[in-house]
């Protein structure tokens, strides 16, 4: 049932809109001075608020208590009305962010038409906002390898704190992903998630886009820190971010409030920070491109998040994610991947990560043919001779080499990449190989592999037989 704070100085009228509400099915709550409707909002944000401009008695009048809601809680409707209205009131309280204005004595009807459509407007822009983060999570964080389960657990011990998180990962390996699943698992998920292209913003803008603007003419424009207000503000790529623009941010995290430009009044706000980086900072901080106090404030939990390289398992599920994402957002063939198709693309190399497989993906749906399965056939094919001959093409390195060297060179990085792919499991490297577990486990030790569930397979090193006789 929604729920709208009435607040005017006369309790007649405050009355009066009462009870046409409830007989509408609303509930109400009153309030006769600023102090009062501050009052409420800080026990409980009303689903919309009327509005009276002229408050005898109080300390703030109607389009004070209009600024301080629109900073606190911005999603919350507000109809201003006034018995000395004006048009020059009118347009002053539109531009601070009211929804909209209704002069003293108001017809019920316009009042009833006016307080529904501010209700639907409000109830479509949240359903919006949680629709497009679901959308996101429900596609893009999926997996079942032990990278990607280690990095969920990692997501989820910290959803419900505020602390500021570090997402590091090359770059499309999904870390936008990551801190949109922070936000939508947190307390904050009913609040707005922002994205700041840090290196998009000059320096000599930065003040405008994240503090907002505030002037006579055109009233309050919130920048994008008061935007992400009780909800998650994500500094992408925050390597890119110059070197200007990194001072007066640290000011924010210290200070934790800021002015508009050209405002007066500070502006506090209620915001976790998320930053991403595909960078070594600490380099970065050495060469004198990054800030060391601002890396400390950034930094409070690392979390790394794996390349596609580092969670092959989880390509075929991904996949099949991306076809049932593209098939309702844009309507493209709802297509099955063969298993040859699916072991192919869990032995491409993916530079590009979880966003290029996505791509490809994309790219074969729209370009594809009419057939329902997606054949090894139709995958891009990568390394193919520049002839479009079927030939193998071998590397330089691997050419030069005599044929029992080459032989083993091949068969140790072919049998590595085939053990990655299934994420470290033999029995089922074994089966897709052909060969009996044993017997793979034989060639593993003449190659030199050694595996585990978690690293998947490498190279041995020394270390690896300490304490083993290797004569």
């Amino acid at each position: 049932m929604s729920d709208i704070l009435i607040v005017d100085d006369e309790r007649d009228i405050r009355e009066l809109i009462s009870d046409i509400l409830k007989d509408e099915g609303f509930t109400t709550r009153l309030a006769s001075n600023s102090d009062e409707c501050m009052e409420q909002i800080s026990s409980e944000p009303p689903s919309l608020m009327i509005l009276d401009i002229w408050l005898k008695d109080s300390q703030m009048d109607g389009i004070d208590i209009l600024k301080s809601v629109k900073r606190s809680h911005p999603d919350v409707p507000i109809v201003i009305i006034s018995g000395h209205g004006n048009i020059e009131i009118a347009v002053a309280a539109i531009k601070q962010g009211a929804y909209d204005f209704i002069e003293k004595p108001f017809n019920i009807d316009q009042l009833l038409v006016v307080i529904t459509r501010a209700m639907e407007a409000s109830r479509l822009r949240r359903e919006n906002s949680e629709l497009r983060r679901r959308d996101v999570t429900l596609s893009e964080m999926i997996g079942s390898s032990s990278a990607y389960k280690a990095l969920k657990s990692n997501l989820e011990k910290v959803t419900k704190s505020n602390g500021r998180i570090m997402l590091r990962g090359p770059a499309g390996s999904g870390k936008e992903s990551a801190a949109r699943f922070i936000h939508s698992e947190s307390d904050r998920a009913s609040a707005p998630f922002i994205v700041v292209n840090s290196a998009s913003i000059e320096p000599e803008r930065m003040e405008e886009v994240l503090f907002g603007r505030e002037s006579p003419e055109r009233g309050i424009e919130p920048g994008l820190l008061e935007e992400a207000h009780g909800g998650v503000i994500y500094f992408d790529e925050v390597a890119d971010m110059p070197m200007g623009t990194q001072s007066k941010i640290l000011r924010v995290l210290v200070d934790q409030q800021f002015q508009r430009v050209g405002g007066g009044e500070k502006v506090r706000v209620d915001i976790r920070v998320i930053s991403s980086t595909n960078r070594n900072l600490q380099a970065e901080i050495e060469a004198g491109n990054f800030r060391q106090e601002l890396f400390h404030r950034l930094n409070v939990v690392p979390i790394t998040v794996p390349s596609l390289e580092d969670r092959r398992e989880d390509i075929p599920e991904l996949a099949v994610a991306f076809i049932a994402a593209f098939n309702k957002d844009q309507g493209l063939p709802l297509r099955h991947l063969s298993e040859e198709a699916q072991a192919l693309l869990q032995t491409m190399s993916w530079p590009g990560n979880v966003r290029q497989l996505k791509n490809v993906i994309e790219r074969i749906l729209i370009l594809g043919n009419d057939s329902e399965i997606i054949e090894a056939s139709d995958l891009p094919q990568q390394g193919e001779p520049s002839g479009g001959s079927s030939g193998v093409v071998l590397s330089a390195g691997l050419a030069t080499l005599p044929l029992r060297e080459a032989r083993e060179l091949f068969e140790r990085e072919y049998l590595m990449t085939q053990i990655n792919r299934f994420g470290g499991n033999i029995s089922r490297t074994a089966t897709f190989v052909g060969m009996e577990r044993s017997a793979l486990h034989r060639k593993l030790k003449s190659l030199g592999i050694v595996t585990s569930n978690k690293t998947g397979a490498r190279v041995a090193h020394i270390d690896d037989f300490e304490g083993e006789d290797l004569e």
